[in-house]
Protein backbone atom coordinates (compact mmCIF):
# COMPACT_ATOMS: atom_id res chain seq x y z
CA UNK A 1 0.00 0.00 0.00
CA UNK A 2 1.50 3.75 -0.76
CA UNK A 3 1.99 5.94 2.43
CA UNK A 4 -0.18 8.98 3.25
CA UNK A 5 2.76 11.44 1.94
CA UNK A 6 2.56 9.44 -1.04
CA UNK A 7 -1.05 10.27 -1.54
CA UNK A 8 -2.06 12.91 -4.23
CA UNK A 9 1.55 13.10 -5.35
CA UNK A 10 2.50 12.26 -9.41
CA UNK A 11 4.42 10.07 -9.99
CA UNK A 12 8.18 10.77 -10.46
CA UNK A 13 8.31 9.87 -14.03
CA UNK A 14 4.99 12.03 -14.85
CA UNK A 15 6.95 14.92 -13.57
CA UNK A 16 9.98 14.08 -15.57
CA UNK A 17 7.70 14.08 -18.09
CA UNK A 18 6.17 18.22 -17.39
CA UNK A 19 9.47 18.92 -16.37
CA UNK A 20 10.50 18.53 -20.02
CA UNK A 21 6.87 19.74 -21.21
CA UNK A 22 7.21 23.11 -19.39
CA UNK A 23 10.82 23.89 -20.58
CA UNK A 24 10.02 22.78 -24.28
CA UNK A 25 6.83 24.95 -23.28
CA UNK A 26 9.04 28.03 -22.15
CA UNK A 27 11.48 27.55 -25.39
CA UNK A 28 8.84 27.53 -27.90
CA UNK A 29 6.80 30.51 -26.45
CA UNK A 30 9.81 32.89 -26.24
CA UNK A 31 10.77 31.76 -29.77
CA UNK A 32 7.14 32.90 -30.94
CA UNK A 33 7.29 36.12 -29.16
CA UNK A 34 10.30 36.85 -30.58
CA UNK A 35 9.41 36.24 -34.28
CA UNK A 36 6.41 38.28 -33.32
CA UNK A 37 8.52 41.50 -32.37
CA UNK A 38 11.05 40.90 -34.99
CA UNK A 39 7.86 40.65 -37.78
CA UNK A 40 6.47 43.77 -35.97
CA UNK A 41 9.92 45.88 -36.94
CA UNK A 42 9.97 44.32 -40.33
CA UNK A 43 6.68 45.53 -41.29
CA UNK A 44 6.80 48.72 -39.86
CA UNK A 45 10.53 49.34 -41.69
CA UNK A 46 8.71 47.79 -45.04
CA UNK A 47 6.74 51.14 -45.42
CA UNK A 48 9.43 53.30 -42.97
CA UNK A 49 12.37 52.36 -45.24
CA UNK A 50 10.31 53.38 -48.47
CA UNK A 51 8.49 56.34 -47.36
CA UNK A 52 11.88 58.15 -45.98
CA UNK A 53 13.79 56.75 -49.76
CA UNK A 54 15.89 54.33 -47.57
CA UNK A 55 15.22 51.71 -50.51
CA UNK A 56 13.39 51.58 -53.47
CA UNK A 57 9.74 51.13 -52.85
CA UNK A 58 10.36 47.06 -54.15
CA UNK A 59 12.50 46.55 -51.78
CA UNK A 60 9.74 47.54 -49.53
CA UNK A 61 7.55 45.28 -51.22
CA UNK A 62 9.59 42.52 -50.78
CA UNK A 63 10.37 42.97 -47.34
CA UNK A 64 6.31 43.29 -46.45
CA UNK A 65 5.91 39.76 -48.23
CA UNK A 66 8.52 38.09 -46.65
CA UNK A 67 6.93 39.67 -43.56
CA UNK A 68 3.56 38.05 -44.05
CA UNK A 69 5.49 34.48 -44.35
CA UNK A 70 7.72 35.11 -41.06
CA UNK A 71 3.95 35.91 -39.32
CA UNK A 72 2.34 32.82 -40.34
CA UNK A 73 5.49 30.84 -39.16
CA UNK A 74 4.97 33.16 -35.53
CA UNK A 75 1.60 31.95 -35.39
CA UNK A 76 2.30 28.42 -35.68
CA UNK A 77 5.38 28.70 -33.00
CA UNK A 78 3.18 30.01 -30.68
CA UNK A 79 0.14 27.91 -31.16
CA UNK A 80 2.78 25.16 -30.24
CA UNK A 81 3.79 26.87 -27.35
CA UNK A 82 0.34 27.49 -25.94
CA UNK A 83 -0.35 23.61 -26.36
CA UNK A 84 3.20 22.59 -24.71
CA UNK A 85 2.29 24.52 -21.86
CA UNK A 86 -1.37 23.71 -21.41
CA UNK A 87 0.12 19.95 -21.28
CA UNK A 88 2.94 21.22 -19.08
CA UNK A 89 0.57 22.75 -16.63
CA UNK A 90 2.64 26.26 -17.09
CA UNK A 91 0.55 28.87 -16.24
CA UNK A 92 2.51 31.80 -17.19
CA UNK A 93 4.12 30.43 -20.63
CA UNK A 94 0.27 29.71 -21.33
CA UNK A 95 -0.23 33.25 -20.90
CA UNK A 96 3.00 34.45 -22.26
CA UNK A 97 1.77 32.74 -25.85
CA UNK A 98 -1.81 33.59 -25.48
CA UNK A 99 -0.25 37.46 -25.35
CA UNK A 100 1.77 37.01 -28.24
CA UNK A 101 -1.22 35.45 -30.79
CA UNK A 102 -2.80 38.74 -29.43
CA UNK A 103 0.16 40.92 -30.24
CA UNK A 104 -0.17 39.15 -33.87
CA UNK A 105 -3.68 39.67 -34.30
CA UNK A 106 -3.21 43.42 -33.88
CA UNK A 107 -0.18 43.58 -36.25
CA UNK A 108 -2.04 41.49 -38.60
CA UNK A 109 -4.21 44.51 -38.98
CA UNK A 110 -2.55 46.28 -41.74
CA UNK A 111 -1.36 43.56 -44.15
CA UNK A 112 -4.58 42.22 -43.49
CA UNK A 113 -6.57 45.67 -44.38
CA UNK A 114 -4.44 45.89 -47.72
CA UNK A 115 -5.32 42.41 -48.90
CA UNK A 116 -8.87 43.18 -48.45
CA UNK A 117 -8.70 46.18 -50.18
CA UNK A 118 -7.08 44.88 -53.18
CA UNK A 119 -9.81 42.63 -53.34
CA UNK A 120 -12.63 44.93 -53.33
CA UNK A 121 -11.47 47.88 -56.28
CA UNK A 122 -10.45 47.17 -59.46
CA UNK A 123 -7.11 47.28 -59.93
CA UNK A 124 -6.56 50.42 -61.86
CA UNK A 125 -4.34 53.49 -60.57
CA UNK A 126 -5.44 56.67 -62.55
CA UNK A 127 -9.02 57.72 -61.55
CA UNK A 128 -11.03 61.22 -62.74
CA UNK A 129 -14.11 62.64 -62.30
CA UNK A 130 -14.20 63.38 -65.90
CA UNK A 131 -13.77 59.97 -67.90
CA UNK A 132 -14.81 61.90 -71.02
CA UNK A 133 -12.12 64.79 -70.75
CA UNK A 134 -9.83 63.80 -67.59
CA UNK A 135 -8.00 66.38 -66.10
CA UNK A 136 -4.32 66.84 -67.57
CA UNK A 137 -1.43 67.47 -65.88
CA UNK A 138 1.59 69.88 -67.01
CA UNK A 139 3.31 70.79 -64.23
CA UNK A 140 4.03 67.77 -62.58
CA UNK A 141 5.09 65.75 -65.52
CA UNK A 142 8.76 66.73 -65.17
CA UNK A 143 8.53 64.88 -61.59
CA UNK A 144 6.57 61.60 -63.41
CA UNK A 145 9.60 60.94 -65.61
CA UNK A 146 11.23 57.68 -65.24
CA UNK A 147 7.72 56.67 -63.00
CA UNK A 148 6.28 53.14 -64.06
CA UNK A 149 2.71 54.52 -64.24
CA UNK A 150 2.26 56.73 -67.50
CA UNK A 151 0.69 60.67 -67.12
CA UNK A 152 -1.79 59.69 -69.86
CA UNK A 153 -5.63 58.62 -69.26
CA UNK A 154 -6.09 54.94 -70.56
CA UNK A 155 -8.72 55.61 -71.95
CA UNK A 156 -12.13 53.96 -72.60
CA UNK A 157 -11.13 50.38 -71.19
CA UNK A 158 -9.64 52.46 -68.04
CA UNK A 159 -13.38 54.47 -67.85
CA UNK A 160 -15.23 51.00 -67.83
CA UNK A 161 -13.18 49.74 -64.76
CA UNK A 162 -13.62 53.15 -62.69
CA UNK A 163 -17.39 53.04 -63.60
CA UNK A 164 -17.74 49.60 -62.43
CA UNK A 165 -15.59 50.21 -59.11
CA UNK A 166 -16.46 53.78 -58.17
CA UNK A 167 -19.61 54.25 -60.23
CA UNK A 168 -20.04 57.75 -57.33
CA UNK A 169 -17.62 59.63 -58.26
CA UNK A 170 -18.75 62.89 -60.52
CA UNK A 171 -18.43 66.43 -60.80
CA UNK A 172 -18.79 68.99 -58.06
CA UNK A 173 -20.89 72.15 -59.65
CA UNK A 174 -21.00 75.53 -57.33
CA UNK A 175 -22.85 78.96 -57.77
CA UNK A 176 -19.85 80.54 -56.54
CA UNK A 177 -17.86 82.14 -59.69
CA UNK A 178 -14.61 80.25 -60.48
CA UNK A 179 -12.29 82.59 -59.20
CA UNK A 180 -13.83 81.66 -55.93
CA UNK A 181 -14.31 78.26 -56.00
CA UNK A 182 -10.41 77.75 -57.08
CA UNK A 183 -9.02 80.10 -54.27
CA UNK A 184 -10.73 77.65 -52.22
CA UNK A 185 -9.50 74.68 -53.42
CA UNK A 186 -5.99 75.66 -53.42
CA UNK A 187 -6.56 76.26 -49.22
CA UNK A 188 -8.59 72.41 -49.20
CA UNK A 189 -5.24 71.31 -51.20
CA UNK A 190 -2.91 72.98 -48.55
CA UNK A 191 -5.36 71.74 -45.82
CA UNK A 192 -4.89 67.73 -46.79
CA UNK A 193 -1.68 68.05 -46.42
CA UNK A 194 -0.72 68.35 -50.49
CA UNK A 195 2.34 69.64 -52.18
CA UNK A 196 1.38 72.24 -54.16
CA UNK A 197 3.35 72.59 -57.45
CA UNK A 198 1.33 74.29 -59.81
CA UNK A 199 -1.49 76.89 -59.36
CA UNK A 200 -3.05 78.68 -62.54
CA UNK A 201 -5.97 80.75 -61.55
CA UNK A 202 -6.17 81.74 -64.75
CA UNK A 203 -6.27 78.17 -66.52
CA UNK A 204 -7.93 76.82 -63.31
CA UNK A 205 -5.68 74.44 -63.14
CA UNK A 206 -4.28 73.27 -59.48
CA UNK A 207 -1.55 70.47 -59.78
CA UNK A 208 -0.11 68.73 -56.51
CA UNK A 209 1.23 65.73 -54.83
CA UNK A 210 0.09 63.61 -51.97
CA UNK A 211 1.38 60.52 -50.47
CA UNK A 212 0.21 57.39 -48.67
CA UNK A 213 0.05 56.64 -45.49
CA UNK A 214 2.27 53.18 -45.01
CA UNK A 215 4.70 53.54 -48.01
CA UNK A 216 4.74 57.01 -48.41
CA UNK A 217 3.97 56.09 -52.71
CA UNK A 218 3.96 59.69 -54.03
CA UNK A 219 0.38 60.08 -56.16
CA UNK A 220 -0.02 63.21 -58.45
CA UNK A 221 -3.26 65.39 -58.30
CA UNK A 222 -4.81 67.62 -60.80
CA UNK A 223 -7.42 69.67 -59.88
CA UNK A 224 -9.95 71.59 -63.00
CA UNK A 225 -11.81 74.62 -62.36
CA UNK A 226 -14.09 75.98 -65.22
CA UNK A 227 -17.34 78.03 -65.57
CA UNK A 228 -20.20 76.26 -65.73
CA UNK A 229 -23.39 78.66 -66.37
CA UNK A 230 -22.87 81.59 -63.94
CA UNK A 231 -21.45 79.29 -61.51
CA UNK A 232 -18.40 76.65 -61.63
CA UNK A 233 -17.61 73.10 -62.10
CA UNK A 234 -14.66 71.52 -60.18
CA UNK A 235 -12.74 68.05 -61.87
CA UNK A 236 -10.40 66.39 -60.30
CA UNK A 237 -7.93 63.56 -61.35
CA UNK A 238 -5.56 61.29 -59.16
CA UNK A 239 -2.85 59.41 -60.39
CA UNK A 240 -0.22 56.64 -58.70
CA UNK A 241 3.13 56.70 -60.04
CA UNK A 242 3.81 53.41 -59.22
CA UNK A 243 1.50 50.63 -58.81
CA UNK A 244 -0.75 48.86 -60.81
CA UNK A 245 -3.95 48.69 -58.09
CA UNK A 246 -3.94 51.98 -55.57
CA UNK A 247 -6.18 49.71 -53.32
CA UNK A 248 -8.72 52.30 -53.79
CA UNK A 249 -6.43 55.12 -52.48
CA UNK A 250 -6.67 57.75 -55.32
CA UNK A 251 -10.36 57.48 -55.33
CA UNK A 252 -10.45 57.79 -51.27
CA UNK A 253 -8.48 60.82 -51.87
CA UNK A 254 -10.84 62.22 -54.39
CA UNK A 255 -13.63 61.26 -52.85
CA UNK A 256 -11.87 63.52 -49.54
CA UNK A 257 -11.03 66.28 -51.25
CA UNK A 258 -14.57 67.24 -53.16
CA UNK A 259 -15.99 66.56 -49.29
CA UNK A 260 -13.86 69.04 -48.15
CA UNK A 261 -14.46 71.55 -50.69
CA UNK A 262 -18.71 71.18 -50.21
CA UNK A 263 -17.93 71.57 -47.00
CA UNK A 264 -15.95 74.69 -46.97
CA UNK A 265 -18.99 76.47 -49.03
CA UNK A 266 -22.28 74.77 -48.27
CA UNK A 267 -24.54 77.38 -49.58
CA UNK A 268 -22.67 76.92 -52.86
CA UNK A 269 -22.28 73.74 -53.58
CA UNK A 270 -25.05 72.11 -56.20
CA UNK A 271 -26.81 69.45 -56.19
CA UNK A 272 -25.18 66.58 -58.46
CA UNK A 273 -26.94 66.12 -61.83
Amino acid sequence: MRSAATLGTAPAGVKRVRSRLSRAASITARAGLLLTLLGTLSLLLSGVGSRWDWWDFRTGFVIFRWTLYGGLVAVVVALAGLVLALLARAKNTALLSIGTLVLLAAVAVVPVTHLRAAGRVPPIHDITTDLDDPPRFVAVLPRRQGAPNPAEHGGAALATQQRAGYPDLAPVRFTAPPDRVFARAVDVARGLGWEIVAAAPAEGRLEATDRTRWFGFRDDVVVRVRPDGAGSRVDIRSVSRVGRSDLGTNARRIRGFLETLRAARPGEAVAPR
